[in-house]
């Protein structure tokens, strides 16, 4: 990002796709259903998962492959394959591709932005890249396994997030849940289902809003870190 200040520099947003779909997929249903003045304002990247999909899509009709996958689980939601595997991924990702200011998640892909944040806080993974300023979420859940759950998350997360919830999502109750994690979550609710969610009028200003607030707090960090700088200098 060179010499670009603050002000110039766009959010930049590691963005995780949900279960067998893939970043391309992603990128074609945000930028599809979200108007040019909330995306303009960030800079995202779209990686895919670690793994191509071991079963069937529920994009085949929407969408053409490839489909990748995080990880496995089963049922019940009560074991989860490759799980460590997938975290070291995406760990590796953020080093080799950011620094990111923030992440953006669907479904599996929203379950596991909401655990880099966490695991940041507890100290369990992520601890080789810079701390997650922002999280936005969309159908998204806790990990519910104990020895799982353990390692991720704290009483409180303290990073500031946004959480869609739609109506008619199954994963409604568990997003619910799950912005309870977060200390004062923003919600922003849709009638739709288990999908990424166009913005209307409402939710672009709640979303612009919250933009808005993210920048300022970024800009106020960046200022402090120069004047902590100079201090040292000074004191050198």
């Amino acid at each position: 990002m060179g010499g670009q200040t603050q002000a110039e520099r766009k959010l930049r947003v590691l963005c995780l796709h949900g279960f067998r779909t893939s970043g391309e997929i992603m990128k074609k249903q945000l930028l599809g259903k979200w108007p040019e003045e909330v995306t303009s304002r960030f800079d995202f990247f779209f990686p895919d998962g670690p793994w191509p999909a071991t079963g069937k899509s529920e994009v085949e009709a929407f969408f053409p492959p490839p489909y990748y996958e995080w990880y496995q689980y089963n049922k019940d939601f009560s074991v989860y394959k490759k799980l460590d595997d997938c975290i070291a991924f995406i760990e590796d990702l953020m080093i080799k591709h950011g620094p990111f200011d923030g992440l953006l998640g669907f479904s599996q892909g929203s379950i596991l932005s909401a655990a880099v944040t966490g695991m940041q806080i507890k100290g369990t993974a992520f601890r080789s890249v810079p701390r997650v300023k922002f999280v936005v979420l969309m159908s998204g859940a806790r990990f519910t396994a104990p020895e799982v759950a353990e390692k991720i998350y704290p009483d409180k997360i303290t990073c500031p997030s946004v959480h869609f919830l739609g109506d008619a999502d199954f994963l409604k109750k568990e997003g619910e849940l799950l912005s309870q994690t977060f200390v004062k979550p923003v919600i922003i609710r849709h009638a739709k289902g288990h999908t990424v969610p166009r913005l209307d009028g409402e939710s672009v200003k709640t979303m612009l809003g919250f933009i808005d607030r993210i920048e300022d707090s970024c800009a106020s960090s960046h200022i402090d870190e120069k004047v902590e700088l100079v201090e040292l200098e000074c004191v050198a």
